[in-house]
């Protein structure tokens, strides 16, 4: 159905459709929100606040017909690390930004291209980020109080260990009832989301058999408001922005592809197509919008999108109900919030952090050794041990490399091909210099290129172009029929070898030229030294033309760029059968 088709048929049914997917995925939002809120360093109400103005605006403007916008536990390393080194205020500033970035994405058009990312970076730094929010919530599951905090995980987990002996089995056993309720609730109750079946008994058993033992959100951010802050614009200035710009298109590249994969998962469930350019329109004004009212960074969070879903919403209207749920719930209920433990959050980060692991791709992708190993691999490591962004940069970095590697050896192929009529088998580049001898004798030189023809490869093609030249060719036919692309490089690479043949009066002859490399040797340089008579459709009338040309049998018209003689044709069309496809 097309996206301005989304209420199309709207009635009475559908909006108790929405009202009741967007109630339920309401209330799983809101433990969510504070403990990714909290898990990213910052009060707890400001992941309420994300989930109401992100969740809405995501759902009014975004591109997909069941996205869940909010906070999401794939930013909580990246925000906690902005917050640590730049402070909230400038935090919200970066979200905004980011907001821009979104947008600018989304009008240019780009959203296709943020797809293009390869699947094992984005594996290894999702399974690097799981890695970081369990260990960052190992100390409110143990209780443990007044431990510095640092940007980087090994510190953090010395610090940790330095303070194993103040654990609190208070905190311990509330945390093991949260773990429990999260694990049996969808087997026990059936219907009840485990995060806030485990939320409510836990602070049940804390408020009731031992209160005061255990840390709480109001005794460690005091109590949560129970109404939005006003609008708060963000101080803006060249310096400020200079200075959050790699954070701010941190969020943005992060927030683009999460909300993007959510996107592609939720066609999958409910077999809708998301229009991914207003995806990222619609993530950008909820990241524009958010900081306003204090909210942390949002992007389209996958289990929530797939919780809205299986409720059975009909439209978008589900997204903007389950803002407004989340709403009420602060207005109404806020004061009782602030009796929630710290260590009841705990547990449901954990779990969210082992759901959203990447484990069992993961591990394939390690399995599956050599080189493709080592992306996810070290995007994994540099996600945990240093940050995101390092670690994003570097698996890029290696996957283009190995691609290079992978093209250049594998996929791009230059050989001879046999000058008819009856020249022998066809040999390649590697064959002719093992055997020390030329793959024909003839005074016509045919080299064939199967693949890219890019800074990967193009330079053994000019090697053998040159190996040709040395043999006294007197005419180059080059096939290049199942040559896609041609870059920079190797086009310098064909002009180095030919340019020097034909000034000295050799005859160059392309056969098969698709669509882009014709566009490149359609340039005034190249007219000149590939006219436009001397290009073929196939391999067999370049070779006919050569044969015409070399015999003399109208050379004159050969050398003036005109097709050859028809009687030719019929003297190559055997060895054109010998050529290879």
């Amino acid at each position: 159905m097309k996206l301005d088709g989304r209420f199309q048929n709207y009635g009475l049914r559908s909006l108790r459709q929405d009202a009741t997917a967007g109630l339920i995925v309401g209330i799983v939002a809101i433990p969510l929100g504070m403990a990714f809120a909290i898990a990213s360093g910052v009060k707890p109400e400001y992941g309420l606040f994300t989930v109401i103005i992100a969740g809405i605006c995501v759902s009014l403007f975004g591109g997909s017909r069941f996205q869940i916008g909010g906070p999401t536990g794939a930013f909580v390393p990246v925000l906690f690390a902005i917050v640590l080194q730049y402070g909230y205020e400038n935090l919200l500033l970066a979200g905004f930004m980011a907001g821009v970035l979104l947008l600018l994405m989304g009008l240019l058009r780009l959203g296709k291209w943020i797809a293009f990312i390869p699947r094992p970076v984005t594996v290894g730094f999702t399974a690097g980020i799981a890695v970081t929010i369990f260990a960052g919530q190992i100390a409110n599951f143990l209780g443990l109080r007044d431990l510095k905090k640092h940007e980087a995980f090994l510190p953090n987990m010395k610090e940790l260990a330095l303070h194993l002996g103040d654990t609190s089995g208070y905190s311990l056993l509330t945390a093991g009832i949260c773990l429990t309720f999260i694990l049996l609730a969808p087997r026990l109750l059936p219907g009840v989301p485990g995060s806030l079946a485990g939320l409510l008994a836990a602070t049940a058993a804390a408020s009731l058999f031992y209160p005061g033992h255990v840390a709480t959100i109001g005794t460690a951010y005091g109590a949560i408001p129970n109404s939005l802050p006003a609008i708060h614009w963000p101080a803006l200035s060249l310096d400020r922005i200079v200075e959050l710009i790699r954070p701010a298109l941190v969020i943005a590249l992060l927030g683009g592809i999460e909300s993007l994969l959510s996107a592609v998962v939720a066609d999958g469930m409910a077999g809708t197509r998301h229009n991914s350019n207003r995806e990222l329109i619609g993530q950008g004004i909820a990241n524009m919008a958010a900081p306003l009212f204090g909210g942390i960074p949002a992007t389209g969070a996958i289990a929530r999108t797939a919780t809205n879903i299986k409720c059975g919403a009909v439209s978008p209207l589900s997204g903007v109900i389950h803002g407004i749920v989340v709403l009420l719930v602060l207005f109404l209920l806020a004061p009782y919030a602030s009796a929630i433990p710290l260590a009841a959050m705990a547990p449901i980060l954990m779990v969210v952090a082992w759901n959203m692991s990447e484990r069992r791709a993961f591990a394939r992708l390690l399995k599956t050794g050599g080189l493709e190993a080592i992306v996810p691999a070290a995007t994994f490591l540099l996600t945990v041990l240093m940050d995101l962004t390092t670690a994003v940069e570097a698996g890029l970095v290696l996957s283009g490399l190995i691609f290079i590697v992978r093209m250049s050896g594998a996929m791009t192929t230059v050989r001879l091909l046999p000058e008819p009529p009856g020249a022998g088998e066809t040999a390649t580049a590697t064959e002719a210099e093992t055997a020390g001898r030329e793959p024909h004798t003839g005074r016509i030189g045919a080299v064939a290129v199967e693949g890219a023809l890019f800074f990967g490869s193009a330079h053994r093609l000019e090697r053998m172009l040159r190996e040709e030249i040395d043999a006294g060719r007197d005419v180059l036919i080059l096939d290049a029929g199942r040559v896609p692309y041609i870059d920079a490089t190797g086009e310098a690479c064909l002009a180095a070898a030919l340019k020097p043949f034909a000034h000295n009066g050799g005859i160059v002859l392309v056969a098969g030229l698709p669509p882009q490399p014709s566009r490149v040797l359609a340039r005034p340089e190249w007219e000149r030294l590939v006219a436009p008579g001397r290009r073929f459709a196939r391999v067999d009338e370049a070779f006919a033309y050569a044969q015409a040309w070399q015999a003399g049998a109208g050379s004159a018209r050969g050398r003036s760029g005109e097709q050859p003689a028809a009687r030719a044709a019929s003297a190559v069309s055997a060895a054109a059968g010998e050529v290879e496809a």
